[in-house]
């Protein structure tokens, strides 16, 4: 630990320049620290740290970490302070209200709505494995299969609270159930969504930074895509191609359909991560739950009478799923975007401007799984979703008082929001003056390298 005699001090433009792999700095509440080496530790992922280098990363600190690990920075601390530190009004309110629900105990209050999703999950699983088992009738099997696609929203807003460490206190716990509600049980790796998710969190509507919006040839939420632009994140650039120009032109006819069948590039993105040569932690365990997945699925499908019904039951069971993948677009799709990394110090106006949340009556909730409240969320992500509409109303007073938007939406005006988003970057799309660089198809799904 320095001298508090002997402290050392560097301005904020001196802090940027170490923001390279190999040379990570980061300071927190104006105490410098070194994460070059430990970056690759990181139980967030490579891609938070990397994001926000070389910059003052308190609120995400916050927001992020239990106060226990607050206890864990000083052997990183490499004597250095930042001269000249400061806290906008903004932060240092955002701030008081961490430590408010701190105190008041709703980070550790984790309630008992992951028990209930539990068990309903395991209602609905039994419900399928008797329709398609016991029973000879097509409807039998068609209301299984909407169950099915039922359960796997349901777990995957388990393996979603689990991943942000809300459902019990204990990482091993947490980690057993990401495992079963997430690989197991969807086919999904939580290897995969942590390492997106995190990176979306951090640099929330990022064109260049967040993956959760770099959807070519696909989608395209912004004209700025059509400049082929480079993804920071996976490391390869989004070329606007020929074959992306179609796509997109017509993406808000496409959208719902695409989303019927958005599930499948799912699953290719857990196998392209998970068989790809980069660091996965807990590579072994994940492919493991990925192979649960596809023994008991696959033999459950193989039950059914016939292939025609086989193909109806997978169809209409990923279809069901569209829901979920619709909502995660709304909750961004029509909200602001930038290009660059993310900035440290406007944490909670890049948040709120990055969001939108959906207005339901409180006994939808279970439904939503607690996203619904999509800026309550990403300002508090260890919140357990037990909170979140309990502390919205504070956190939309927050908003007014610091002129910040707060968007609380209708599911119907939320659904036209993002349509007329697509539409507008469709229409910009036909424009011939448009450059279209080379076709590169296999660049629609091989995004892991």
């Amino acid at each position: 630990m320095a001298d508090q005699t002997k402290k050392r001090y560097i301005t904020s433009e001196d802090l940027k320049k170490h923001n390279k792999p190999g040379d990570l700095w980061i300071s927190i509440q104006g105490k410098v620290y070194d994460v070059s080496d430990w970056v690759k530790s990181h139980p967030g992922g490579e891609a938070a740290i990397l994001n926000l280098a070389g910059q003052d990363v308190t609120d995400a600190f916050i927001a992020y970490h239990p106060g226990t690990a607050w206890h864990h920075l000083e052997k990183l601390h490499n004597g250095y302070h930042v001269r000249d530190f400061h806290v906008s009004d903004v932060s240092r309110d955002y701030r008081r209200l961490a430590a408010e629900f701190s105190k008041r105990g709703l980070f550790d209050k984790k309630g008992h709505v992951t028990l209930y999703t539990l068990m309903c999950v395991g209602v609905m699983l039994a419900a399928v494995l008797y329709g398609v088992l016991a029973c000879t009738s097509i409807w039998a099997h068609l209301i299984s299969a909407v169950l099915l696609g039922l359960l796997w929203i349901q777990s995957a807003y388990v393996g979603h609270d689990s991943g942000h460490y809300t459902v019990t206190s204990t990482k091993p716990c947490n980690k057993l159930i990401q495992l079963l509600s997430g690989n197991c049980l969807t086919g999904i790796s939580i290897a995969w969504w942590k390492w997106t998710h995190n990176a979306h969190h951090m640099a929330c509507n990022s064109l260049d930074h967040d993956p959760d919006l770099q959807h070519i040839p696909i989608f395209a939420v912004s004209t700025k895509f059509f400049n082929s632009m480079t993804s920071r994140f996976y490391g390869r650039k989004l070329t606007f191609d020929p074959l992306a120009r179609f796509l997109i032109s017509y993406q808000h006819w496409t959208f719902y359909p695409v989303m019927c069948v958005g599930r499948i590039n799912l699953f290719i993105q857990t196998f392209l991560l998970l068989f790809s040569k980069r660091h996965v932690p807990d590579r072994a365990l994940n492919i493991a739950g990925i192979l649960v997945f596809w023994t008991w699925f696959p033999l459950l499908v193989s039950f059914l009478p016939n292939w025609s019904e086989r193909f109806i039951f997978v169809f209409v069971s990923f279809a069901v799923t569209a829901i979920q993948h619709v909502q995660f677009c709304l909750n961004h799709f029509a909200a602001d975007v930038y290009t660059g990394p993310p900035n440290g110090n406007d944490w909670f106006e890049k948040q709120t401007a990055g969001t939108l949340d959906i207005s339901c009556r409180s006994y939808m909730d279970w439904f939503f799984g607690g996203l619904q409240f999509q800026l309550e969320h990403h300002l508090f992500p260890r919140l357990p979703r037990c909170h979140l509409r309990t502390v919205s109303p504070v956190v939309k007073e927050l908003c007014k008082k610091h002129n910040l938007p707060y968007r609380s939406l209708s599911w119907w005006e939320a659904n036209v929001w993002t349509i007329r988003t697509l539409k507008n970057a469709a229409i910009q799309a036909r424009d011939a003056t448009n450059p279209v660089l080379k076709n590169l198809l296999w660049e629609a799904v091989n995004t892991h390298g």
